[in-house]
């Protein structure tokens, strides 16, 4: 579901800024897979505990998960906006002079390292040092900024970090409910109860647990509120308990994990991208387990009718017990690194 300007309703100038913000895109989707998931799973190798792999059952849409935190898993929450960030919304969007990517403010950003040459070109994108500058500020408190450079066209840069995500639940709930005409004004109008039942399906609309912790919470509160700007917004957040990346962007919810496959399904991958089976382990499996191959898989969730806009904009009545979220599209990823294979279509969750 498009929330954003559609291609066809943009200007010539917008439409390659649109086109360069996807290229970068896909540039910061291999990082924080590689960084999210990779990265994590050799911290566990490090430290000789035994990976945590997420069970299956756990991307069914309104899954349980457990609530275990897992200290040597990455966490963190970037959002990676179009559009410049008016000033107007730094009520709720809480980015200031204090915590922009400036010399005199890493200063005091433990994490921070190589200060003294520190050169401000590096929080633009294209520069060869982006990735290490957002390495070392990912592990740093609430959220990353990374917004189109105001005095340029068509420029990137990780603007801020320290990131508030200061709107309340209820409001980014009411505003859901009333797009999607569950309620007409106010989310208290049908009563208690009928507002409880909205903020949780709130959570479920977003792909996550009504008890999610707080870099969760902020990503979906975070993701209803740029809604109401005309350009694309993706946010990418991990965290230790869910050991997945969710990602949330103009299409909908996407989720990445590390899955465990054995010889027969590496043979079954192999055959269906017309490769060998040395190929598909080259650039495929990013890691051995004994009799086991460690693979990314992501998958991509579509919306039910009932969460999406309801015909002709008729008021209707909220049912709690049916499902927002349907499963849509399951892919095994090629590692990070690799340009020359595409994803392979693998149906795991309901396997």
């Amino acid at each position: 579901m498009m929330f954003c300007k559609h291609r066809g309703e943009l200007s010539r100038e917008e439409r390659l800024r649109r086109s360069y913000y996807k290229v970068l895109r896909d540039e910061l989707d291999q990082f924080v897979l590689g960084y999210s998931l990779i990265g994590s799973y050799n911290n566990f190798l490090r430290l000789r505990s035994p990976y945590p792999f997420v069970e299956l059952r756990e991307l069914k849409p309104r899954a349980r998960i457990p609530s275990v935190e897992f200290d040597a898993q990455n966490s963190f929450l970037i959002i990676f906006s179009e559009d410049f960030i008016h000033k107007k919304h730094k009520k709720y969007i809480r980015y200031f002079d204090a915590n922009k990517t400036t010399k005199s403010n890493l200063l005091h950003h433990k994490h921070f390292p190589n200060i003294e040459n520190f050169n401000r070109n590096i929080k633009f994108f294209e520069t060869e040092d982006f990735f290490s500058l957002l390495r070392s500020l990912l592990p740093v408190d609430y959220a990353l900024l990374i917004q189109r450079n105001q005095q340029t066209k068509v420029r990137y840069a990780l603007t801020h970090f320290h990131v508030r995500i200061d709107w309340p639940i209820a409001d980014a709930s009411e505003s859901l409910a009333r797009d999607l005409r569950y309620i007409s004004k106010d989310l208290y109008e049908k009563g208690d109860k009928y507002a409880e039942d909205i903020q949780k399906k709130f959570f479920e609309y977003y792909g996550i647990p009504a008890m999610a912790g707080g870099r969760r919470t902020a990503a979906i509160v975070a993701a209803q509120y740029f809604r109401q700007m005309p350009g694309i917004t993706t946010i990418y957040v991990a965290s230790s308990e869910s050991r997945n990346l969710l990602r949330l962007d103009e299409q909908g919810v996407s989720k990445s994990i590390l899955v465990k496959l054995g010889a027969p399904e590496i043979r079954e991958l192999a055959k269906k991208a017309e490769i060998t089976q040395n190929s598909f382990t080259k650039n495929y499996v990013i890691a051995r387990q004994g009799k086991y191959f460690i693979c990314i898989l992501n998958v991509r969730y579509a919306y039910t009718s009932h969460a999406l806009p309801s015909e002709g904009g008729r008021l209707r009545e909220l049912k709690p017990d049916i499902n927002w979220l349907t499963v849509s599209e399951e892919h095994i990823l090629p590692k990070p690194s690799v340009l020359a294979h595409p994803p392979l279509p693998y149906k795991m969750v309901y396997s």
